[in-house]
């Protein structure tokens, strides 16, 4: 029986906690045996879980004989991680034990180390946070989860799901973690990762400076098509010192900014309308299908008509 180890820390998040619980627990084989025995272990007998507290049938103890650990994520990141847990996640991976984690979670295992040099990922929010914490780990915010082997880092809430079914196909293939999935209502794979979810952020437009009036120029000709040339005859500058002037005021290109611009515009439209998605690429600036498609998913990580279908709103 493989052991999968829940780790409840002070501060855990219900809903990390609740996925991996779930997701093994009602995992079957093809002969109706169930592969996980999962255990929800914790430091302290009772756990502050926001909107309730809960008491953890096992101690840190369990991490010595867990084939598999999983690290929920916890509200408040600023929290120290204990030290008898740093020392017990340890020792579990210089035995070789699978240490997975889930949305913040990874604040906990980066904490022991264990991810220096490693690409890890966390929800797309609190990724800048993780990095600068921990500049040793290579995060990457736009991916729904990273699998190094023995260390696993998935992002934000769902994203925890599509780790643990990651998780049991690499340990009984795809047909049991297929199963799993339908008693999850999740697909086996989702298409794009985080960065489906993330707002690009524009960059800000220096309030006085000699840019202000080209930027809100930019902004007021989103709809056409423009090229370098025409900004730099615009702001009567040569090109080179449009892009260098551009770059120190907001620290990217003018095309970059202007195709920034338009792509939150289509996000809005794609949301908010039920314009075809040729012809909102057209509204927005882009010269052809093709190149808003490629941009949209440049950009933002997935389709634009994969993107319309999962943030449309319906009311």
């Amino acid at each position: 029986m493989h052991i999968v180890a829940v780790l409840a820390l002070e501060n855990v998040v219900p809903f990390d906690l609740s996925t991996p619980l779930e997701v093994f627990s009602r995992t079957r084989l093809a002969d109706g045996s169930f592969p996980y025995d999962v255990r929800v272990c914790a430091v302290t007998d009772e756990v502050d879980a926001g909107a309730f507290t809960l008491r953890a049938p096992w101690g840190l103890d369990v991490l010595a004989i867990a084939d598999t650990i999983v690290l929920p994520g916890i509200a408040d990141v600023a929290l120290g991680v204990p030290e008898e847990v740093v020392k017990g996640l340890r020792e579990a991976a210089a035995r070789g034990t699978r240490i997975a984690s889930i949305c913040a979670g990874a604040f906990v295992l980066a904490a022991t180390g264990l991810l220096d040099g490693l690409r890890a990922t966390t929800h797309w929010i609190a990724a800048p946070e993780l990095a600068a914490r921990h500049p040793a780990v290579e995060v990457d915010p736009g991916v729904l989860y990273v699998d190094n082997g023995q260390f696993l880092t998935s992002a934000g809430a769902a994203a925890g799901m599509d780790l643990c079914l990651h998780m049991i196909r690499r340990d009984h293939g795809s047909a049991v973690a297929a199963d799993a999935a339908r008693l999850s209502v999740m697909p086996l794979e989702r298409a794009g990762g985080q960065a489906q979810f993330i707002v690009p952020e524009q960059p800000p437009a220096p309030r006085g400076s000699t840019m202000e009036p080209l930027l809100r120029w930019l902004d007021e000709s989103g709809d056409r098509e423009l090229t370098t040339a025409e900004i730099a005859a615009h702001a009567g500058m040569s090109t080179r010192t449009l892009n260098r002037r551009f770059r120190e005021h907001t620290g990217t290109t003018p095309l970059q900014w202007l195709h920034l611009s338009r792509i939150r515009r289509a996000q809005h439209l794609l949301e908010t309308t039920a314009e075809g998605v040729d012809r909102i690429g057209s509204t927005v600036g882009f010269g052809s299908p093709t190149a808003f498609r490629d941009r949209f998913k440049r950009i933002v990580g997935t389709s634009p008509h994969a993107y319309r279908h999962a943030f449309r709103s319906r009311v």
